[in-house]
C-alpha cells in the first residue's frame, strides 16, 4: 500500500558531542520519507522554498519517493537549529525559522488520491484534519503531535484525534495529553479521544504500543517493544520521525491491519530510528540495504524472542 506523508521539509544546524553541522536536509517528512521507503511507496506533501535545490530534491528521488506533492514558494525553506551538547535525550533549540513553512497549506495532488495509508507529521492540527478529510478514502491514518499543539490548540487537537487510527506521540506528550501523571491511564485516556492504538515512544528505552478494546482484532495487553544499545549516538534529530516511517511503511506493506502486524511494525521502527541517530542528519537513512535492516530486526527479535 502506498502510504503518503504530510509534514516539514527542512533546513537544519545541530551540535553534538560527535561535531556541528548547518544547513543539513531534514525536516519530519524527510526523516519519515527516506525510512518509509524502504518498505512500500512513499509519497510528500510539503513546502520548499528557493533555497532547496534538484540536489537536496534527490535524496528523496534516489529513493523513489514521490515528490510531486511538494509545493515550491517564495522566499527560504524552514530552517532550525539545536544542540544536544548538555542532554541527547532532548535538543535545546537555539533558533527556528518558519520562513515557507508559516502559511503551509497543504495541497494533495490527484495523482495521490489512490494512497490507502495516510501520515500527518507533526503540523497544525486544523491542518491535519483538513488533510485527513479530503483524503477520505485511506484505510489507516497514523498521526503526530507536539506538546507545542497539545497546550496551545487542544480543542483543533481533539477534532484531529477522532479521525486518526493510530498516535504516535512520546511519554510526556502522553501524560500532558490526557492530564494524568500515570502513564498506563493515560493512554487509556488518550485512546478514548479516537485512536484505535497509542504508540508511546520512550526514546532510548523503546516503545509501547496500547489498543482500544476491540480494535485491530482481540487481546487487552499492551505490548513493549525495546531499543537497541548504539556504540555512538551522533545526532538524535529525526530518530522519533524515522522510528514513524519504519512503523508505519512496514504496516503500509502489510496486506493484513492487524495488532501482529502493528507489534512487529514497533520494532521496525526501533530499527529505523537507530540507524538514524548514527550519523548526523539523513546520511545514515539514505544509504541503507535491505540486509542491514534485517539483520538489526533479527537482533531485536533474538533480544524479545519475537516469534
Amino acid at each position: 500500500m502506498s502510504i503518503v506523508v504530510v509534514g516539514s521539509v527542512a533546513f537544519d544546524d545541530i551540535t553534538s558531542p560527535s561535531g556541528s553541522v548547518t544547513g543539513i536536509l531534514g525536516g519530519a517528512a524527510t526523516y519519515f520519507a527516506l525510512a518509509a521507503s524502504y518498505f512500500t511507496q512513499v509519497r510528500v506533501v510539503a513546502v520548499v522554498g528557493e533555497d532547496f535545490s534538484p540536489e537536496h530534491e534527490n535524496v528523496l528521488k534516489k529513493r523513489g519517493v514521490d515528490t510531486r506533492g511538494i509545493e515550491r514558494a517564495a522566499g527560504q525553506t524552514f530552517r532550525w537549529g539545536g544542540s544536544y551538547a548538555e542532554n541527547l535525550n532532548e535538543a535545546k533549540t537555539t533558533f527556528t525559522d518558519l520562513n515557507v513553512f508559516e502559511k503551509f497549506q497543504p495541497r494533495i495532488p490527484k495523482e495521490y488520491d489512490d494512497s490507502e495509508v495516510l501520515f500527518l507529521a507533526n503540523i497544525q492540527p486544523t491542518l491535519q484534519a483538513n488533510v485527513r478529510r479530503k483524503m477520505s478514502g485511506v484505510r489507516l491514518t497514523g498521526c503526530d503531535t507536539m506538546n507545542y499543539w497539545i497546550q496551545g490548540a487542544r480543542k483543533e487537537l481533539a477534532e484531529t484525534l477522532k479521525l486518526v487510527n493510530v498516535l504516535l506521540i512520546n511519554d510526556t506528550e502522553t501524560k500532558m495529553l490526557a492530564e494524568e501523571k500515570n502513564l498506563p491511564r493515560a493512554a487509556q485516556k488518550v485512546l478514548t479521544m479516537g485512536p484505535q492504538a497509542l504508540v508511546i515512544k520512550h526514546g532510548e528505552y523503546g516503545a509501547t504500543i496500547f489498543f482500544r478494546d476491540g480494535a485491530f482484532g482481540t487481546g487487552r495487553h499492551p505490548f513493549r517493544a525495546p531499543t537497541l544499545p548504539i556504540d555512538e549516538v551522533k545526532d538524535p534529530t529525526g530518530a522519533g520521525d524515522s522510528f514513524a516511517g519504519g512503523f508505519m511503511g512496514y504496516v503500509a506493506s502489510q496486506n493484513t491491519l492487524n495488532r501482529e502486524v502493528l507489534k512487529r511494525a514497533l520494532f521496525y521502527g526501533g530499527v529505523m530510528g537507530s540507524f538514524a541517530v548514527e550519523s548526523f542528519g539523513t546520511e545514515r537513512l539514505q544509504a541503507l540495504t535491505q540486509e542491514e535492516i534485517e539483520t538489526r530486526f533479527q537482533i531485536f527479535r533474538e533480544l524479545t524472542h519475537l516469534e
